[in-house]
């Protein structure tokens, strides 16, 4: 059985030409080679996958070339390529920073850096992910890196350049590898499968560069996957299966769906995609992307930003001339904070559907505007209100109208009334009605309380000849039905009301055999700090703790005695005194334990006869 080869090493490059998107690289090591130019040191650095090591392979074969072709590239035919080719130059040293970072590995790498080349004109060491190095690595090997022998070169690669000592970076040529773009991953998998004979559709191609993002290594080990996975034939429904991607025929319907607000068949679409076993992070990723895609083909001018495969983007740009701007901006906000909120979301199918809901409703939600060049976010509301008022009629016209309309009532059921009085009579009619429609809460108990405010200085009365008072006219009319209190003029405290007021609750408190309670409240000092509030004052912590517990009960014999609901109070304790406290309030559960086997020391007998345990 022949042995596989993946296609990343299969058809790794062998000269520049070869190299797929990294152009700006390659031209400059060519002509620096034709010029005689070469740096006694490179950084190759950049993401994974997109040709730094190959290049380094590359430029350490080409610079030991005996033929150099007049491109600036190896021959393949000399003896330095052929042993370059089957891995048995002595000229070139490769190091794995990663396995060999400390210092003893690069001492060894430096103590052969001394021995000049046998054959060939240079001995190039190529040290991959050289950000591995430990700190001390990188110091041994700095004075090497700034003043190497004139046949020695180094070639560093890493894919964090951040991590290496800023002392390196001076001392080398930085060449920074850039993604390789979709379009020339497309065209390096064409020639892949032709050479292999296997069928392949387009689509399926860019789906694989798409997701390969810009890695040429991902993307040639996805083709073989798939390869394997469709038995020699590439289709864009195997690949889509395979990749487990999301197709974009299910976010064109789930945004048609959102932008006629019609939810039931948005929900279902997306329990459609949950039951193909697609995780809702997956779905908020792909609608944001989708929706990104979207906002890009607004403008001609950024339609080649677009991330998709060519079948979609006559979709897509039919899409955006339908679709507003504002729509799209606001959905991307949802969508993004929605996917940063995932995580921590613990219903994560009710946290995507609450996404879909507001995407659904958004349109009469919000709208977007520009104002002096700026984005605007404006709330929707049916008429332009800067501030919601409702008027509310004075309790002193609904009064001075109520008082009327009763006496007029009153009046009209014992004598007719005259003509002159026909129009004061109507005003007042309709007075009422207004102040009746106005929306006052109505009362809960059947008690019609009559105020003793002064009458109104135009009262709507007729000449009765005799001038009842609103009290006397509310007891004629409803006195049988309700009960009519007059309200009563608030008093203020004073000190002998509220000393008889305190003597009589501690006498009841008393007769309730409350003797503790009653006591404190007969050795408690009063005194008023203003009209509606006094303080009292007691010798110790446990009578402030009986006034506090009749606090309710007394403030409600107060305010029935002073009719004055706004009287309040508070404790202060004398801290003159000390408080007695009794010694079984004192010891906790051990120190009483203690105490009682103290006096009597057969109970500690008993406890170590039966080797009883005491839970304190």
């Amino acid at each position: 059985m022949e042995n596989f080869i993946v296609s990343a090493r299969k058809y790794r490059p062998q000269n520049f030409n070869t190299v797929v998107g990294q152009s700006h690289i390659t031209t400059t090591l060519k002509n620096a080679i034709l010029n005689q130019h070469l740096a006694h040191a490179f950084l190759f650095c950049g993401p994974r996958g997109v040709g730094k090591t190959t290049c380094a392979r590359i430029l350490a074969k080409t610079i030991n070339c005996t033929n150099i072709t007049k491109e600036g590239e190896a021959c393949n035919q000399c003896e330095s390529c052929v042993s370059f080719e089957k891995g048995a130059s002595l000229n070139i040293h490769e190091l794995d920073a990663a396995s060999n970072n400390s210092v003893d590995d690069i001492r060894t790498l430096v103590e052969q850096v001394r021995f000049a080349p046998q054959a060939g004109k240079y001995k190039v060491y190529i040290v991959d992910e050289v950000h591995m190095l430990s700190t001390s690595a990188f110091n041994a090997f700095l004075k090497t890196l700034e003043e190497p022998p004139p046949y020695a070169i180094f070639i560093l690669a890493t894919t964090e350049k951040h991590k290496i000592l800023p002392t390196i970076l001076s001392r080398c040529q930085i060449f920074d590898f850039k993604r390789i773009v979709p379009e020339d991953t497309v065209k390096h998998l064409e020639e892949i499968v032709e050479k292999e004979h296997i069928k392949a559709e387009r689509n399926a191609l860019q789906l694989i560069a798409q997701k390969s993002e810009g890695c040429m290594r991902d993307a040639l080990s996805i083709l073989d996957k798939i390869v394997s996975f469709s038995n020699g034939a590439l289709t864009y429904d195997n690949t889509l299966e395979h990749l487990n991607i999301l197709d974009e025929g299910y976010f064109f319907k789930l945004l048609t769906h959102l932008t006629e607000q019609d939810l039931t068949s948005a929900m279902l679409l997306y329990d459609e995609i949950n039951q193909k076993g697609f995780e809702g992070d997956t779905v908020l990723y792909g609608m944001a992307a989708f929706i990104r895609n979207i906002l890009v083909c607004k403008d001609k001018a950024s339609a080649h930003l677009l991330e998709s495969i060519e079948g979609w983007r006559d979709q897509y740009l039919a899409t955006a001339e339908k679709i507003g701007t504002p729509y799209l901006v606001s959905a991307l906000n949802i969508l993004n904070e929605a996917e940063i909120q995932f995580k921590m979301a613990r219903n994560k199918r009710l946290h995507v559907e609450l996404a879909l809901i507001k995407l659904n409703f958004l349109q009469q939600a919000i709208e977007l505007s520009m104002e002096d060049g700026q984005l605007v976010k404006k709330k929707l509301v049916d008429c332009h209100y800067p501030i919601r008022t409702k008027k509310i009629i004075p309790l002193s016209n609904i009064v001075v109208n109520a008082e009327a309309k009763l006496v007029i009532e009153t009046a009209t059921t014992t004598i007719p009334a005259a003509a002159s009085t026909k129009a004061p009579v109507e005003q007042s009619h309709q007075q009422t009605q207004k102040a009746a429609s106005s929306p006052t809460k109505e009362p809960d108990a059947k008690t019609v309380v009559a105020p003793t405010s002064q009458p109104s200085s135009n009262p709507v009365t007729p000449n009765l000849g005799g001038k009842k008072s609103l009290l006397a006219v509310l007891q004629q009319k409803y006195g049988s039905e309700y009960n009519i209190e007059e309200v009563k003029e608030a008093i203020s405290l004073d000190m002998e009301t509220l000393q008889t007021c305190w003597n009589d609750y501690a006498n009841k408190m008393e007769q309730d055999l409350k003797h503790s309670v009653a006591g404190t409240f007969r050795i408690a000092t009063l005194q008023i700090e203003d009209p509606t509030h006094f303080t009292i004052t007691v010798p110790a912590l446990t009578a402030q703790k009986f006034v506090e517990q009749e606090r309710m009960s007394l403030m409600e014999t107060i305010w029935e005695r002073f009719q004055n609901r706004a009287i309040q109070f508070s404790i202060l304790v004398d801290a003159g005194e000390k408080e007695d406290v009794p010694l079984h309030l004192k010891l906790n559960s051990k120190q009483k334990f203690d105490h009682i086997a103290k006096q009597y020391p057969l109970v500690q007998q008993l406890k170590e006869r039966l080797n009883l345990e005491v839970n304190f």
